[in-house]
C-alpha cells in the first residue's frame, strides 16, 4: 500500500496575506550541499585533511580565513552576501534558524520528490530510475492553461525524467546526458559536441557547465515561468571524498548563480518580476568519518554493511537551508524558528511566489513558508 505522509507545521505563522506576486520563479537546487559551508565557509576539520584534499596549502589559500563571514566570502560570496542580505536565508543552525527534511530516508530521490511535490512518499525509498508517480508542481501547473509549455527542468543527474515522469507529464527535462535543441542557440552545436569530448567523472551525472549552459539559453529563448536548475557536482565530489573539488564546485554554482540573477535582471519577461529560490536536497555528514555520506538510519539498515559502518545512519544528514531574492520575497535576512521549516514547503512556496493558490492546485501539499513572502 503507498503511504503519503501530509506535512503539517505548525510553527509558521501567515503575517501577510496578500503582496504583489512575482510572475515567475527559478528554482535552483545545489545537490548535497552541506549547511556547514553555506553559514561558515570552508570545515577547518576537512580542509587539512589529506585524505580529502590533495594540496592543502593550495586550498588553504583560496579558501580559508579566520572568520566565517570572510570564509562566506571565499566560497559563496553570491548567495551569502547578496542573496542573504537582500532577500532571506534559513538554515543556520548555531543561530536559531532550522529546515530539515520531512522524508524518512535523506537522499536525492526522496528530496527532490518532496522538494517538488510538497508531499513526502515513503514508497519513494532509493534513487533507481523509476517514473515518480506523484506529479510535480512543474506536471500541475502545465496543466493550467496560463502555464501550458512554460515549466521546465534542467539537471546533471540523469534520474530527473523519472522524478518528473516524463513519460506522463508534458513538461520539458533535459537531464544527464541529454543534448540540447542544436537551433536553440547558436552555440548550441559546440556544446553538445563538448559534452560527448570531454568526460565526466561520473557515468550519471553530467558536468555542471552544460546544466547550466542549456538551462539558460532555454530561459532566454522559451521564457518559462518555472524553470528548475539542478547542478549536481558537489554531491558527487563529496561522496568520492574530494573536499577540495566539493568546494570549488561550490564557488562555481555560486558563480553560476551570481549570472543568473544577473541575466534575470537585465531580460525583459523577467527583469523586477522574478524570484530566485536556491536550496538542496539534503545535507551530509558533520566530520572527517562521515561528512561524504547522507542516509537515515532507517534507510542504512536495508544495508548490512551501511547499518554495521554507520548504526544511527549519517546524523545530521536531514539538515538543509533555503534561500530567495526577488519581489515576492522579504528583505530580512536569516529568518530564525521556533521548530523549524521543512522541505516539503518549498513546493507551496514557489507557487505562491507564482501568485498561485497551493491548496487550489494540490489540497494535500505542506503549507508555503509564509515568513519569507511579502
Amino acid at each position: 500500500m503507498k503511504t503519503i505522509i501530509k506535512v503539517t507545521v505548525f510553527s509558521l505563522s501567515v503575517l501577510v496575506s496578500n503582496f504583489a506576486a512575482a510572475q515567475n520563479v527559478v528554482l535552483v537546487t545545489l545537490d548535497g550541499v552541506r549547511w556547514q559551508e553555506v553559514f561558515n565557509g570552508a570545515d577547518k576539520n576537512l580542509i587539512n585533511n589529506t585524505d580529502f584534499v590533495k594540496e592543502p596549502e593550495q586550498l588553504n589559500t583560496q579558501f580559508w580565513a579566520k572568520t566565517a563571514n570572510e570564509r562566506q566570502q571565499l566560497l559563496m560570496p553570491f548567495l551569502t552576501q547578496v542573496v542573504a542580505k537582500q532577500g532571506v536565508i534559513i538554515g543556520d543552525r548555531t543561530n536559531g534558524s532550522t529546515m530539515s527534511v520531512s522524508n524518512p530516508w535523506y537522499f536525492s530521490y526522496p528530496g527532490y520528490n518532496e522538494i517538488l511535490t510538497g508531499e513526502v512518499d515513503e514508497n519513494i525509498n532509493s534513487n533507481d530510475m523509476v517514473l515518480n508517480p506523484n506529479k510535480t508542481i512543474l506536471e500541475r501547473l502545465d496543466k493550467l492553461p496560463e502555464f501550458k509549455n512554460s515549466t521546465a527542468l534542467f539537471g546533471s543527474w540523469d534520474v530527473f525524467p523519472y522524478i518528473v515522469n516524463n513519460k506522463r507529464s508534458d513538461v520539458y527535462v533535459n537531464a544527464g546526458f541529454m543534448p540540447i535543441a542544436e537551433d536553440l542557440f547558436a552555440d548550441a552545436p559546440l556544446l553538445n559536441a563538448l559534452q560527448k569530448e570531454i568526460p565526466s567523472p561520473w557515468h550519471n551525472v553530467r558536468l555542471d557547465s552544460f546544466t547550466y549552459r542549456f538551462a539558460k539559453a532555454y530561459m532566454l529563448a522559451k521564457t518559462p515561468k518555472l524553470l528548475v536548475i539542478s547542478l549536481g557536482e558537489t554531491d558527487d565530489f563529496a561522496h568520492d571524498g574530494h573536499y577540495d573539488q566539493y568546494l570549488k564546485s561550490a564557488r562555481q554554482s555560486d558563480a553560476f548563480i551570481k549570472d543568473l540573477w544577473a541575466t534575470i535582471q537585465t531580460t525583459a519577461g523577467y527583469k523586477n518580476n522574478t524570484t530566485l529560490i536556491v536550496t538542496t536536497d539534503h545535507g551530509r555528514g558533520n566530520n572527517a568519518n562521515d561528512w561524504q555520506h547522507h542516509s537515515s538510519k532507517r534507510a542504512l539498515a536495508k544495508s548490512a554493511q551501511g547499518k554495521k559502518a554507520f548504526p544511527e545512519g549519517i546524523i545530521g544528514s536531514e539538515y538543509i537551508w533555503l534561500a530567495a531574492i526577488g519581489p515576492a520575497i522579504k528583505g530580512s535576512g536569516l529568518i530564525k524558528t521556533k521548530n523549524g521549516f521543512k522541505q516539503a514547503q518549498v513546493a507551496a512556496t514557489v507557487l505562491k511566489a507564482l501568485g498561485q493558490n497551493p491548496y487550489t492546485i494540490n489540497p494535500a501539499m505542506a503549507p508555503a513558508i509564509n515568513e519569507i513572502l511579502k
